[in-house]
């Protein structure tokens, strides 16, 4: 074995060092592992369907199954309003945003649990973890959104009285702040659920009653005064609702819930973000 004598001049391709500032995200590191990105995303794509016998139709008849029983249950029996949107459509549309928010949450909430036998092992910025998970829930949500397209083209070609308006220039935008806020609060869930296991318990039921306190089931016009506040300040009200001005123009998004929309998504993804870099060092200890 031969050793070089002049070990000063010896260059690295990776130096791994502590992180010695609480802002120092390594966002760089995760640009240069897109590669293992892209993987990871192919991975929970193929091995999600793998040994199903439907594979990806399972994509068109969750929401096609949900949408049918939403229409039953909460417009011919309860009469809930659809602010003038065909039931199906109405319901559809939420059910896709709706889907795509909570599976980025909930999956990425439990990253740190789930990959803990990776992350002791191999090194790699922690942050390609959540980002694929969201990526990878990006390609169920534009099936979906497939499926909603081809249902408005049809209550189009006969004549159903709506029309899409200039908000849909809005959608990328309210996708990325849907992405970045489920991202966000799942780092954030998942560092914390790495000391308090109960979380994730508490965060599968906490979904499901969230859901209730968006406009998936009832348009925002709907409600009134101190009701009508609390709705809207949930930062998933301006995305529901400008999805639906877009493609149907009905809905509600002025330019102070759209700005506090934007502000909201930046503090919760900033903050989840820290938190996870500054949990990913010392979880091995606690998971």
């Amino acid at each position: 074995m031969i050793e070089s004598s002049d070990k000063g001049n010896e260059e690295w391709d990776l130096i791994i060092k502590p992180q010695k500032s609480l802002l120092d995200l390594k966002l760089d590191q995760v640009w240069n592992y897109r590669d293992l990105l892209v993987v990871l995303v192919r991975r929970d794509f193929v091995s999600f369907y793998k040994q199903t016998i439907l594979g990806p139709i399972w994509f068109f008849l969750q929401p096609l199954f949900t949408t049918v029983v939403y229409v039953f249950l909460f417009s011919n029996i309860a009469g809930i309003s659809t602010d003038g949107i065909p039931a199906p459509l109405f319901y559809l549309s939420g059910i896709t945003a709706w889907s795509y928010f909570s599976e980025c949450l909930l999956k990425t909430s439990s990253v740190f649990r789930d990959n803990a036998g990776i992350f002791g092992k191999v090194y790699f910025p922690r942050l390609i973890m959540p980002l694929s998970i969201v990526v990878s829930n990006l390609v169920k949500f534009g099936v979906q959104l497939l499926l909603l397209i081809l249902m408005l083209i049809y209550y189009l070609a006969i004549g159903t009285d709506f029309h899409p308006t200039l908000y849909l220039l809005l959608f990328p935008i309210l996708v990325s702040l849907m992405a970045g806020i489920g991202l966000g609060l799942g780092m954030l869930i998942s560092a914390m659920t790495t000391k308090y296991r109960d979380l994730a318990l508490l965060l599968t039921f906490g979904t499901q009653l969230l859901m209730y306190a968006t406009p998936i089931v009832y348009p925002l016009s709907s409600l009134n005064g101190k009701m009508h506040t609390l709705i809207s300040a949930n930062p998933m009200t301006p995305i529901v609702e400008g999805m639906r001005l877009g493609f149907f123009g009905a809905g509600s998004i002025s330019m102070w819930s759209f700005l506090y929309l934007v502000i909201i998504t930046l503090f919760i993804l900033a903050l989840g973000t820290i938190v996870f870099n500054k949990v990913e060092k010392s979880f091995v200890d606690t998971v």
